[in-house]
């Protein structure tokens, strides 16, 4: 069985998801990513898997539930942190961000499944990715990939077929970084805690 990864900000006010800020203060903001986080975290435990594992940029918090390992991200870009995150998986692993509370188990059992696949790639909307499933981690599968760019996407799933891997895709989901993304996602997931806590702090009753 395979190890589910979640790459992670701690909610800190004026840290994380500062995009928000143009609509809700930097303290709403932490707390609406504290709920995408807790939602995540709740769909990971739900997934069978051998490890389910918080790579941390922070200190975990009373938001963090029993069953979760947490091990601290490494200095770096992007692109670094992310192969080491697959590296302190050690066998097959997916990976998974904190911006998409809508994902569902049932979408990370899928990427969790090798038998078919060498990887597994789940497109953003906005031209990156929301997931990346891969049975071999291969820091050069990752280092050097630009990051947080409109074709970030593209050139990491390209980066997987130049490598010869069977690629097989999640579906497209919103990350979270905007005001309109956050409406957007509420929309998608209204019995998770992102939406009930975005209706709150918006006005919109869901």
């Amino acid at each position: 069985m395979s190890t589910l990864l979640v790459i992670a900000k701690a909610p800190v006010p004026g840290r994380v998801k500062t995009r928000l800020t143009t609509a809700f203060t930097p303290e709403e903001a932490a707390d609406l990513a504290r709920a995408a986080l807790e939602d995540t975290l709740a769909a990971v435990l739900a997934t069978p898997a051998r490890r389910r594992v918080l790579v941390l940029d922070g200190r975990p918090g009373a938001w963090l539930p029993a069953g979760i390992e947490v091990v601290p991200q490494c200095a770096g870009g992007l692109d670094a942190r992310l192969a080491a995150a697959f590296a302190s998986a050690d066998g097959p692993a997916l990976l998974v961000g904190m911006d998409t509370p809508q994902v569902t188990p049932d979408e990370l059992r899928r990427g969790l499944d090798f038998s078919a696949a060498d990887a597994w790639f789940g497109p953003a909307d906005d031209g990156g990715f929301w997931a990346l499933g891969l049975a071999a981690p291969d820091p050069a599968l990752l280092r050097g990939v630009p990051m947080s760019a409109p074709d970030t996407g593209r050139v990491q799933r390209r980066r997987l077929i130049e490598a010869g891997l069977a690629v097989r895709d999640l579906p497209e989901l919103c990350d979270v970084d905007t005001p309109a993304d956050a409406a957007r996602v509420a929309a998608a997931a209204p019995g998770s805690r992102f939406a009930r806590l975005y209706g709150e702090l918006s006005g919109v009753t869901r």
